[in-house]
């Protein structure tokens, strides 16, 4: 059964539709735990999706530094903590957990167990996304100081306009719950201001081991020769006007994408029996990731969030 929030982002996505001049094809290269609401939002609209991951997260361990860094927050010593991703803030909520028992120890056998599970928050939670917000809001928060806030737009630069980033100045902490790499146009701005960053980092965005197949098995079925008219299924799709749309969220899936891409075609025995990177038009988010791919001359569409609705929108616009 579909919540209030689903139906309407389904309604949203059949009313964008609306505009769409013809059919295209979309290949989303999200992670499979983020790629589901994107997905069914495309195929609403109708168009055609293949749902083909660069990155899978793998869980990192928690080092005696990430402890220490932990246990600082917790004391006040960071002006605000942001939350990039929701695996980054179940993540840290987990250890906060657990270092939350670890002080408590035996008195917690004193205290009712509801209010041990109570996590009092030192400092302004940022969150990056609704569903991050989301991932936050469900814990069992005490907010009385400090609330979960969010920027106008989920990007850098959405981050560096609200008023907890303004306001830091030299010598102000910061703290980052994220994944290993990424946020650096957030991390460079604020310590060229003089502000110190530290993060934590729980886990890591690898390529799947089945990205490369994926993509290959794919590909043999979208070139295969169309027996009817003799031409074949790329010749017919990659007209200027309908080239396969790949959505890319980070430089690291970009990375990926290029890798799977370029190795395939290198390898290839026909070269039409391959694509190169020029053969796709791209949707990637925000200004860092516009510029690497802009700088290869190809073709692309900016969005400045992850919304099924926001990307939905940058297709029918431009195809």
């Amino acid at each position: 059964m579909l919540s209030s929030t689903d139906l309407k982002s389904k309604n949203a996505c059949q009313s964008i539709s609306q505009t769409l001049s013809s059919p295209q094809l979309v290949i989303n290269t999200r992670p499979v735990e983020r790629a589901a609401p994107l997905t069914q939002c495309l195929q609403v609209a109708g168009l055609s999706v293949i749902d083909m991951p660069m990155l899978t997260l793998q869980s990192r361990a928690m080092t005696d530094n990430d402890m220490m860094t932990m246990h600082q927050w917790l004391a006040g010593a960071y002006k605000a903590l942001v939350v990039v991703s929701p695996t980054a803030a179940a993540s840290g909520l987990a250890a906060w957990q657990l270092l939350e028992r670890d002080t408590q120890g035996s008195a917690e056998q004193q205290v009712d167990r509801a209010a041990c599970e109570t996590l009092k928050v030192p400092s302004p939670l940022i969150a990056v996304g609704d569903a991050t917000a989301a991932v936050l809001k469900r814990a069992k928060l005490d907010t009385t100081s400090h609330q979960v806030c969010q920027p106008k737009i989920a990007n850098n630069e959405g981050m560096l306009a609200m008023p907890e980033i303004e306001r830091l100045q030299t010598g102000d902490k910061l703290l980052i719950w994220r994944g290993l790499g990424g946020r650096r146009l957030l991390v460079d701005t604020l310590e060229a201001r003089g502000v110190h960053i530290d993060s934590i980092a729980w886990y890591e965005r690898v390529m799947p081991i089945e990205a490369m197949a994926q993509y290959q098995q794919w590909l043999q079925r979208f070139v295969q020769p169309d027996t009817v008219n003799g031409r074949t299924q790329q010749d017919m799709a990659l007209s200027s006007q309908s080239k396969p749309i790949v959505i890319v969220s980070s430089g690291t899936a970009f990375e990926h994408w290029s890798t799977v891409v370029n190795e395939t075609a290198k390898h290839a025995v026909l070269s039409n029996m391959s694509l190169t990177l020029s053969d796709f038009a791209y949707v990637v988010l925000g200004e860092r990731l516009t510029h690497w791919v802009a700088q290869q001359q190809l073709t692309h569409w900016r969005v400045d969030d992850l919304s099924p609705e926001t990307i939905l929108t940058a297709i029918v616009s431009n195809t």
